[in-house]
């Protein structure tokens, strides 16, 4: 599998990402997807603090513990969360942060992160304050790299300006252009990547999209309606003709030069399989690249600002 380096660093993450929220408290059975992945060439796992309240990061822990050396792992924070009680807060503080990397190195068996990610962020954080907390992880060396996990331009911007990111996650698909509209060339420019999290849009761009479609978008997706996402599938699905439609889905995002790797969920081994697969597929070329953008809507950020 191709690998790409996250931005300035001197990290190479896979082209896939095995993003490990969807993979259940089942120990056993998130270790053989976590296996499949692995013996499938991808080398970035991506999990978060949250994720299940913790539990999440001590699977995954566990799955890898003997063969972290051949991963790049990332965890994300900044909601301060009780397990107990369900529930949890927004918290960018310096103090929350290196307190939440404790507890995920703790949890993930590990004493480094690869990539540490903020887990969202507003305008109105104390940004100076969380960018500190970042470097300074960074110099004591329990952290090789850090960004955001975020899809406000606005907030991007601000850490572009005043930090040293090299990522940034964030929600990109061939419904969800949004990225390409102000976001992806900022960052090739400043060689920060993206990790583009929900590449099939819930499952609209596979080959079950329709039944998708028809159970998830009811009442419809992002400024599309329902039946504008009927017809869109049937356009794509005719333009991309004999090749995989999630193939095709995965081929596009990573076909802009700003786009690292695309991050996709798994609950099974199956589904694993599904996504590796988007390797022997044809590349995408430019003509098909501007057929598929021709078909969908380039909407912008409204409310997330």
């Amino acid at each position: 599998m191709n690998t790409n380096r996250l931005g300035k660093s001197d990290l190479y993450v896979s082209d896939l990402t095995l993003g490990c929220m969807s993979l259940g408290t089942d120990a056993t059975k998130a270790k053989e997807i976590i296996d499949e992945a692995l013996d499938a060439g991808i080398n970035h796992l991506d999990t978060a603090d949250l994720y299940d309240f913790g539990m999440n990061e001590e699977v995954v822990g566990e799955a890898i513990k003997n063969k972290r050396k051949d991963i790049i792992l990332t965890t994300k924070v900044g909601n301060h969360f009780d397990r107990a009680k369900k529930d949890w807060h927004w918290d960018p503080s310096k103090a929350h942060i290196k307190d939440g990397l404790k507890d995920s190195l703790r949890r993930l068996q590990t004493d480094y992160i690869d990539f540490y990610m903020l887990h969202g962020g507003t305008t109105d954080d104390p940004i100076n304050e969380t960018i500190s907390a970042f470097d300074e992880l960074k110099q004591e060396g329990v952290i090789r790299a850090y960004g955001i996990s975020s899809i406000r331009p606005n907030v991007i911007r601000e850490y572009v300006k005043r930090s040293s990111i090299d990522g940034v996650m964030m929600q990109y698909n061939m419904l969800d252009r949004r990225p390409e509209e102000e976001i992806l060339d900022l960052l090739e420019q400043h060689t920060i990547s993206v990790l583009a999290r929900g590449p099939l849009a819930k499952g609209m761009l596979t080959e079950k999209g329709n039944q998708q479609i028809e159970k998830k978008a009811q009442d419809g997706f992002l400024d599309y309606s329902q039946r504008e996402l009927t017809d869109i599938y049937q356009k794509i699905s005719k333009t991309v003709g004999d090749s995989s439609l999630s193939s095709v889905a995965l081929n596009y995002i990573l076909h802009h030069p700003a786009v690292a790797s695309a991050v996709f969920g798994a609950s099974s081994v199956a589904q694993v399989n599904d996504n590796v697969a988007y390797r022997t597929s044809q590349l995408m070329t430019d003509d098909m690249y501007a057929s598929l953008q021709a078909i969908t809507k380039p909407i912008k950020y409204d409310k997330h600002r």
